[in-house]
């Protein structure tokens, strides 16, 4: 989220409408769903599709342009806002239909009037004790602090999933690396006749080898020792 909303220069950003820099704050929240739901694999998506911060920046200068053509009136397209970011920018790398259904029905919850109004993002939280909110609009450093300070740590919440979603991920994550540390293991470890013991046995004898030339333990801070001098003082 940080990463995407940082993607927007800060005195590009500054010089915006306040509706424009909620939107374009909506639109990296909407960015970020999109490119994270691809770790969950069958579950975030049907088909790994390439979203790339391309997708954001012209979805960011289409936002803009109409913005600027609609001034007059004071409306905010909101319809055709959906369609391009849904069905052209994003949607455009989208092949399978419910894929699609998805797209375009996050943004129906999202892209709205509601979202000047410091709208909740995260949907379907309903008594979780999980928030995260559009701020009102403020300066640009406000809004990476919001980031930084408000958006709860990473739940499949946040992209409409259910919480268990992340089992299999977590678990894919781990048999990936144990599946690396396993590959990086000396061919010839655990080979009989003395091959040179296990990749613990190895892991084991670096540690006591760096503990001893470091003498780690004869470097050790006297806490207490510490401590007094501080009293007396």
């Amino acid at each position: 989220m940080k990463r995407a909303f940082t993607f927007f220069s800060k005195d590009e950003f500054e010089n915006q409408d306040v509706k424009v820099k909620t939107i374009l704050f909506g639109l990296c929240y909407f960015h970020s769903v999109m490119l994270e739901r691809r770790k969950f694999g069958p579950k975030g998506w049907n088909m790994m599709y390439p979203f790339s911060v391309g997708d954001l920046r012209d979805s960011g200068i289409v936002l803009t342009n109409y913005m600027e053509s609609n001034a007059a009136s004071g409306k905010i397209p909101w319809d055709d806002l959906k369609y391009i970011f849904g069905e052209i920018m994003y949607g455009g790398h989208i092949v399978d239909n419910w894929d699609r259904v998805f797209c375009s029905s996050f943004l129906d919850n999202l892209m709205l009037n509601e979202l000047l109004e410091e709208k909740e993002l995260f949907p379907f939280i309903e008594g979780k004790g999980i928030s995260f909110k559009c701020p009102a609009p403020t300066n640009y450093e406000k809004y990476i602090e919001h980031i930084e300070t408000e958006c709860p740590p990473e739940t499949p919440l946040a992209f409409g999933m259910d919480p268990n979603a992340e089992i299999d991920f977590r678990t894919n994550q781990c048999l990936e690396l144990f599946k690396t540390l396993q590959e990086i293991q000396p061919k010839d470890a655990g080979a009989g006749g003395g091959g040179g013991g296990t990749l613990q046995e190895k892991i084991q004898e670096f540690i006591l080898r760096v503990n001893d030339e470091a003498q780690l333990e004869s470097n050790k801070l006297n806490i207490d020792d510490i401590a007094s001098k501080l009293l007396d003082d």
